[in-house]
């Protein structure tokens, strides 16, 4: 393993802010505090200037990025150079999905994609689109699986799925009737909205600032992380929601909840990131290679259903 201190700066030093380095790497804020004053202190020198409100690389500091950065992305490349050598496919493959895809999307994917390569250790680590991003772009995990356009030029993308947002609501609803459903007839409504960073709180913003408005617009009563407490709370009556219809297929089927599409359709792409010169495990190419052969098989399924 690579000197934790040299992770922990990278870390720091990318995102320049103790607090969310210490949430990207599962640590103690005090305990990244004290990595950094570590590495201070064998080069006796600051690397960062600090204020009150933020940090900043010293010159000294950017040179030490500079290096650490190179010794990391070495480490990584001998590691999957090494096992691939050596046929050991016990290292595991870390994969990294926005909610809705890693909750409803991609389960099926990596048991069929495990059922084949049986040797393949996978990780899923599951959480909004922005914490992907984040946890792609620190080399903390493998591949990312995001909701929506990415517009981050480091990153290598391929987008896999065409996913639709409709509107949900209760059954006997007055919106259960309508067919299709403008923006105009939902912004007096209750809205349950996901949080902050979610990749479908931006596709609604997107398609909202088309007709001149925006998510403040909407009368959000609750905000959650998740889209099952979404539905709980759709399903109770206590309002509506613009959700996936991929997270509905239970709903639809018991009869608790109403999809109605939009007026003008609300279509985003489930896109595949990954770093563009990271060093790729013959595992990272295998699952690639699947994923997309396996979203293609699905939508003509579809389409001859």
């Amino acid at each position: 393993m690579p000197d934790r201190r040299l992770q922990v700066f990278s870390t720091v030093a990318k995102l320049l802010s103790f607090t969310k380095a210490a949430e990207v790497l599962h640590m103690t804020q005090p305990a990244v505090t004290f990595q950094i004053r570590q590495m201070e202190e064998y080069f006796n020198t600051r690397l960062f200037d600090r204020t009150r409100n933020r940090i900043t690389l010293t010159e000294t500091g950017h040179t030490v990025k500079q290096y650490a950065d190179r010794i990391l992305e070495l480490y990584r490349e001998m590691d999957a150079e090494i096992r691939t050598q050596i046929g050991n496919m016990q290292s595991p493959m870390i994969i990294g999905a926005s909610t809705t895809i890693g909750e409803y999307f991609l389960p099926k994917i990596i048991g069929e994609f495990q059922a084949r390569f049986p040797d393949v250790v996978v990780r899923l680590t599951v959480t909004n689109t922005n914490g992907v991003i984040d946890l792609i772009e620190e080399n903390e995990i493998d591949i990312g699986i995001v909701e929506g356009p990415i517009t981050n030029k480091t990153l290598a993308t391929k987008p896999i799925w065409d996913d639709e947002l409709v509107v949900a609501c209760a059954v006997g609803h007055d919106l259960s009737r309508h067919k299709t459903i403008d923006i105009d007839s939902i912004l007096g409504c209750p809205f349950i909205s996901r949080e902050e960073g979610s990749g479908t709180r931006e596709v609604i913003n997107d398609h909202l600032k088309q007709f001149g408005y925006d998510m403040n617009q909407l009368n959000i009563i609750m905000e959650f992380g998740s889209p099952e407490s979404i539905k709980n709370v759709v399903a109770a009556g206590l309002g509506i929601t613009i959700i996936s219809v991929a997270t509905m297929e239970k709903e639809l089927a018991l009869g608790t909840l109403c999809a109605i599409p939009m007026t003008r359709p609300i279509q985003r792409p489930f896109t595949i990131i990954y770093q563009r010169q990271q060093f790729r495990m013959w595992t990272m190419d295998e699952f690639l290679k699947f994923a997309l052969e396996y979203c293609q098989a699905r939508k003509l399924s579809e389409q001859q259903a």
